[in-house]
């Protein structure tokens, strides 16, 4: 394969981290070795981009997209930045106490709990790491780029997706399966590579993305080509061009390996 990338769309958890929180040695070389040759890799996340820094420095990567495509920033330049709607936080706030549910929602500097007590909520912090944590405040309803609900049962989805074009995707982290990601139909990470490949004048054949959760599956449809992890979400295979291997035996280098960008 011969065509000329110009960008490259990495997810982080399940795809460019392992399960141990570390980076393989294979994906910093592979990474490196698309820069040099003049790619632009954007690291592209349900996460929210101030708790990310650690992980971007390891890569030296300077370009986002953040809270599952609400954010976006290209050199540290804003292109994206798109609040959730005030009446849909409040819905969800509402819904979720009323099922007992938890959530964490996401302004751009810090993240917001409806609780801070619960073992979920600990246990949530602890694996992704979170620092900048605040119970709610209904001041920032106007600010919040994204959310994901915890302690939430199948059968419980369809009383959240009934309203303000949302679904919900399930996190593909191993103990954080019931939670899910709050995803607007019009505000993804699918609609945010649009918009960055329109802002940067790159054809979407030029493109790049590796997922492994149903959040990305708007970005491996969005791009020219697209990487399943082999540990991805079954489901996720449908929207992918290829199947990769795992994130703990070299997916990303192997996926950039087949496109004929390392040797």
């Amino acid at each position: 394969m011969t065509t000329n990338f110009k960008l490259l769309f990495l997810d982080i958890d399940g795809t460019t981290l392992r399960p141990d929180d570390t980076i393989e040695n294979s994906t910093k070389e592979a990474v490196a070795a698309v820069q040099e040759k003049g790619v632009g890799v954007f690291l592209a996340t349900g996460r929210p981009l101030h708790e990310i820094s650690d992980i971007a420095k390891k890569l030296n990567i300077d370009s986002f997209i953040g809270y599952n495509g609400a954010f976006a920033l290209h050199n540290k330049k804003e292109i994206i930045n798109a609040p959730m709607n005030e009446q849909a936080v409040q819905f969800f706030i509402k819904t979720a106490k009323e099922l007992g549910h938890e959530i964490v929602m996401y302004t751009d500097e810090k993240n917001v709990f409806t609780t801070l007590e619960t073992e979920k909520i600990k246990q949530f912090i602890q694996t992704f790491h979170l620092r900048k944590n605040e119970l709610y405040n209904p001041e920032v309803t106007s600010h919040i780029l994204g959310m994901t609900l915890m302690n939430i049962k199948e059968t419980e989805l369809k009383q959240y997706e009934n309203a303000y074009n949302i679904h919900l995707s399930q996190v593909n982290v191993e103990g954080m399966r019931d939670c899910y990601d709050v995803i607007r139909d019009s505000v993804n990470k699918g609609s945010a590579i649009q918009a960055v490949l329109k802002h940067l004048n790159v054809e979407k054949q030029s493109s790049i993305a590796f997922g492994d959760g149903m959040n990305d599956k708007e970005m491996l449809t969005n791009v020219g080509e697209s990487f399943a992890m082999g540990n991805a979400h079954p489901d996720l295979f449908a929207y992918a061009k290829h199947k990769t291997t795992s994130v703990t035996n070299s997916g990303i280098y192997n996926g950039l390996k087949l496109l004929g960008l390392l040797s």
